[in-house]
C-alpha cells in the first residue's frame, strides 16, 4: 500500500470520527396544541440554536384535539411529551412506564372568566359555569369542593365564547394566555381568576418521557431539560426568534396574540415563579406533587394506593430537595 493511500485512509477515519463526535441526539417533542406562546421556550431553543449547542436535534411537533400525547409516547412515536401532572398520576395508577422530568410551567394557566358582577369565586354560586370534558375531570372537582358549587351549574364548554359574552350570569373556563385576550377585547370589564392564585396545586405543562429513555439515555435527557429551560429563559427575555418560528409553523398566529401570551406568562410568573424563583426553571418538588395527589384522592380522581413518587424524578434538579 502506498503512503498516499495510508494518508487517505487515515484522513477518512479521522473525518468519520469527527462526524460521530458531532452527531446530534435526536428527540421528538410532542406538544399539547398548535404552535403558540405556551410552547415558546421550545421553539426558541430550536430557533436560537440552543438545542444544537447541547448536541441535540429536537423535532418540536404541534399537538391538537385529535392527538393523544400519552399514546404517542407509549407507542414510541414521541420521546418527550408536554402533559399535565394529573394525567401522569392517572398513568401511574394504570402502571404506565413514564415519568415527569421537568415542570416549565410552575402554575397551571387555567382559570375562569367572569363578568364584572363577580367579586370573588364565592360569587359563582347559582351561576352557569361552562366547563369542558377535560375540565370536569381535573380542576372542576377542586373548584366545586373549594367553593361549594353544584354539578347542576355545569354546561359544556365548546371553545366558543359567545355563550359567555351573551349572558351576564355565565362564567367560563379560560387559559390566562389565550381566551382572556378575546374576552377583554369584547368586554373590557370582564374578570379572570387564575386558579393557582387560589390554591389549585397542579403544575401547568410538564415534560414527560418513558422510563426506558431515562434509564438508557440519562445524559440525553439531562441535556434536553437544561436546553429547554435555557430556551424558556431566552424566550421570556426576548421572544423574537421563537415567535418567528411559531408563526412559520402556525400561519394563523398573530403578533398580538403572541405578545399577550408572553405578557401574561411574565405578569403571572407562570414560568419563573413559585419554586423556580430560587431553585431554577423547571424544578419540581415532592411537596407540590403530594399536594396534587392529595387533591385528586380527595376528589375521587385517583386511587389512594397510587405511588405518586413514581410519577416524577428530580434527578436533574438536586436543589429540589433543599
Amino acid at each position: 500500500m502506498s503512503m498516499s493511500s495510508v494518508r487517505l485512509i487515515t484522513l477518512s477515519v479521522l473525518l468519520g470520527a469527527t462526524a460521530l463526535a458531532h452527531a446530534e441526539d435526536k428527540i421528538v417533542l410532542q406538544t399539547t396544541w398548535v404552535a403558540q406562546a405556551e410552547q415558546g421556550g421550545y421553539y426558541q431553543a430550536v430557533a436560537a440554536g440552543i438545542y444544537k449547542k447541547y448536541g441535540l436535534d429536537v423535532d418540536v411537533r404541534a399537538g391538537g384535539p385529535q392527538l393523544n400525547n400519552m399514546t404517542l409516547l407509549l407507542a414510541n412515536r414521541a420521546d418527550v411529551i408536554v402533559s399535565y401532572d394529573l394525567q401522569v398520576l392517572k398513568g401511574i395508577e394504570q402502571h404506565f412506564p413514564l415519568k415527569a422530568i421537568a415542570a416549565p410551567f410552575q402554575f397551571d394557566p387555567q382559570g375562569i372568566l367572569t363578568h364584572a358582577n363577580v367579586n370573588s369565586l364565592n360569587d359563582l354560586k347559582g351561576k352557569t359555569v361552562l366547563v369542558s370534558a377535560s375540565g370536569q375531570a381535573s380542576w372542576w372537582p377542586w373548584l366545586k369542593n373549594q367553593y361549594h358549587l353544584e354539578d347542576s351549574q355545569v354546561r359544556p364548554y365548546t371553545f366558543n365564547m359567545q355563550p359567555f359574552l351573551a349572558d351576564g350570569n355565565t362564567a367560563q373556563q379560560a387559559y390566562a394566555t389565550s381566551e382572556v385576550q378575546q374576552a377583554k377585547a369584547a368586554q373590557p370589564d370582564s374578570k379572570f381568576w387564575l386558579f393557582a392564585e387560589h390554591g389549585y396545586p397542579a403544575y401547568g405543562g410538564i415534560l414527560v418521557t418513558r422510563n426506558t429513555l431515562l434509564a438508557e439515555k440519562p445524559d440525553v435527557m439531562k441535556r434536553f431539560v437544561e436546553a429547554s429551560m435555557e430556551g424558556w429563559k431566552a424566550y421570556l427575555a426576548d421572544p423574537t426568534l421563537g415567535n418567528q418560528l411559531i408563526k412559520k409553523e402556525n400561519p394563523q398566529m398573530t403578533d398580538a396574540v403572541l405578545a399577550f401570551g408572553v405578557a401574561q406568562m411574565k405578569t403571572l410568573r407562570l414560568i419563573d415563579g413559585g419554586d423556580a424563583a430560587n431553585k431554577g426553571l423547571g424544578v419540581m418538588t415532592d411537596k407540590r406533587w403530594q399536594a396534587t395527589r392529595d387533591f385528586m384522592v380527595n376528589a375521587g380522581l385517583l386511587d389512594k394506593a397510587t405511588d405518586y413518587k413514581a410519577a416524577y424524578t428530580t434527578q436533574f434538579y438536586p436543589q429540589a430537595a433543599m
